[in-house]
């Protein structure tokens, strides 16, 4: 699986006009399953987003994770995570996982994080979305798992 990880002060994810999804100071994550990603991969993704220590101690050092704030997570679908720009100018998702198997995925992912104790917000798989952010930092990381 791979993730686009923003720390956020606020964000929000609309479809036809209407907020579907919002959190407070957390995380965004950009999540695009794989092709050949498994449940497991879901799972070891969530448990490490969850312990990533990229918020701020006391001392203003990136040393807490988003359990230890207290943060909530806005979790969006993005196939584009998978393109492959190596060739011309027109970016192919052939590594992106299937539709079927990206939304069990994904689904599972925020199911396994919601689990380690982040309240999960999503957007809508599939959907046009508008997503709304304040970056903190800014802080963003890109994960392979």
């Amino acid at each position: 699986m791979r993730a686009l990880i923003q720390r956020v002060s606020e964000a929000s994810v609309t479809v036809d006009g209407a907020v579907i999804g919002a959190c407070g100071q957390g995380l965004v994550i950009l999540v695009c399953a794989m092709e050949g990603d498994t449940p497991e991969k879901a799972a070891q993704m969530a448990t490490k987003i969850s312990k990533l220590r990229i918020f701020k101690d006391e001392a203003g050092k990136m040393n807490r994770s988003i359990i230890d704030i207290h943060g909530e997570a806005l979790v969006v679908s993005q196939f584009t995570l998978a393109a492959d720009t190596s060739r011309g100018t027109r970016p192919g998702f052939s590594q992106a996982a299937p539709p079927d198997l990206g939304r069990a995925l994904y689904d599972q992912f925020c199911t396994y994080l919601a689990a380690l104790g982040v309240p999960v917000q999503t957007g809508q798989f599939g959907a046009d979305m508008d997503v709304a952010l304040i970056n903190q930092g800014p802080v963003t990381i890109w994960m392979d798992v």
